[in-house]
């Protein structure tokens, strides 16, 4: 069973999907240290969980993610720390939220993320964790780090601009503008748009069809698809080779084959 070490975070596991709610509404769900130590060990614990095949990020409440938890750093630098402290801080800090961004993105598993409200900072960054990402037609956008005088973190200069290219990166990450869920389906920062109402059924549905779905198969597609822009085609026409061979031998391959012949929908069991 994956469990959450605190209250920041809800985890809910069923049918082979887990949801992970980020659970500060009264903060819009800002990402503070407890928070960050709750997805690390949440995503590690999913990452390694053969039994978990699809992953839900959402916001309780009226957003998704409002960054981080600005206060909280008012409060630390109210206390007048040196330099040293300062740094220690913040690298502790980033070192937790990195570990669980990279574990979102690498598992071998898909990740949908389910947003609604307040997007912003770092919760762009954990937006473009995601492989997948549905959207209220109410969600807002902004990169917002450059409105606090930082560089953004969360893997957001990875993926910004492998996502929207090189020039609207810049233009995301060094104005900061607000913008909303039309934009940033047009940009390619999502994949739907859907009334506010409609989001939790459209997410659940999303999530049971992957859930259903040949496993090894998305994994696979996943690794690919995240390596292919490291790779030369030679490389990636090696990488496809190898990771079809590796579904081949899997029970989901066979099923997939027989139901095909037997034109039937196939029942993938993700072995």
């Amino acid at each position: 069973m994956i469990a959450s070490p605190n209250d920041t975070v809800i985890t809910d596991t069923r049918d082979g999907i887990c949801r992970i709610t980020f659970n500060r509404p009264g903060a819009l769900n800002a990402i503070n240290r407890e928070m960050a130590t709750a997805l690390r060990d949440i995503a590690a614990q999913v990452r390694g969980d053969d039994t978990v095949r699809v992953v839900v990020l959402s916001g309780a409440g009226d957003h998704f993610m409002a960054g981080g938890d600005v206060k909280a750093f008012k409060a630390f630098l109210d206390g007048e720390p040196d330099e040293a402290l300062i740094r220690s801080e913040f690298e502790g800090m980033l070192g937790i939220v990195h570990e669980f961004i990279a574990d979102f993105r690498e598992m071998p598993k898909p990740v949908i993320g389910s947003v609604r409200g307040a997007v912003a900072g770092a919760g762009i960054s954990v937006m473009l964790a995601c492989d997948m990402v549905l959207a209220a037609n109410d969600a807002f956008f902004t990169l917002a780090y450059c409105h606090l005088g930082t560089a953004p973190d969360g893997g957001s200069t990875y993926a910004l601009p492998r996502t929207v290219g090189l020039k609207r990166a810049f233009e995301i990450a060094l104005l900061g503008d607000r913008f909303d869920a039309q934009a940033a389906l047009d940009a390619g920062l999502i994949n739907r748009v859907v009334a506010p109402g409609g989001l939790q059924e459209e997410t659940d549905t999303l999530a049971a069809r992957l859930a259903q779905g040949p496993t090894i198969a998305y994994a696979r597609t996943k690794a690919l698809l995240n390596n292919s822009f490291q790779c030369t085609l030679e490389e990636q026409l090696a990488a496809e080779t190898q990771a079809f061979i590796d579904c081949t031998v899997s029970e989901d391959f066979a099923e997939g084959v027989t139901a095909f012949t037997e034109k039937r929908p196939a029942r993938f069991t993700g072995k």
